[in-house]
């Protein structure tokens, strides 16, 4: 009898910004610029609330025509400028907590950011959050150059 490890699911986004360090980092951390940017296209508003700090809580509500979706975490680690780790967790379901790691490294006059997210439930919750990663970067993107 063989024991295989299950392995969770992950994802690994990178995208160069025409940003500072300190300008996309705030992007991620300040509740009022994370409610400009935050969420893929479809998204009309977004509220957001943060802690930050190790131990810290955040919280983003994102409303779509007829529903809301609610997303909730931790601060595992809080590097200023250069990097953060956060849990999350929808609140519709959650039990299926994961892990995202935002890593940020100067580039010329931009900044490279590398986005992992850990331990997904299974691959159809990996497809949707590449999905909504890859929308809120292009929103990103477009707000940072503004």
């Amino acid at each position: 009898m063989s024991t295989q490890t299950a392995t969770k699911p992950s994802l690994t986004i990178k995208r160069r910004l025409n940003a500072p360090p300190a300008k996309v980092y705030a992007a991620w951390t300040d509740p009022q610029m994370i409610a400009r940017w935050f969420g893929p296209a479809g998204v009309e508003s977004v509220e957001a609330k943060t802690d930050l700090r190790i131990g810290g809580r955040y919280h983003i509500i994102m409303h779509v025509p007829g529903d809301r979706h609610d997303v909730m975490g931790v601060y595992r680690e809080v590097v200023p400028n250069e990097k953060l780790v956060f849990t999350w967790a929808w609140k519709s379901t959650p039990e299926r907590e994961s892990l995202v790691t935002v890593e940020l490294k100067g580039d010329g006059t931009g900044t490279v950011l590398t986005l992992t997210h850990e331990h997904f439930f299974d691959e159809a919750a990996r497809d949707r959050h590449q999905h909504g990663w890859d929308g809120s970067f292009e929103r990103l993107s477009q707000y940072l150059t503004v």
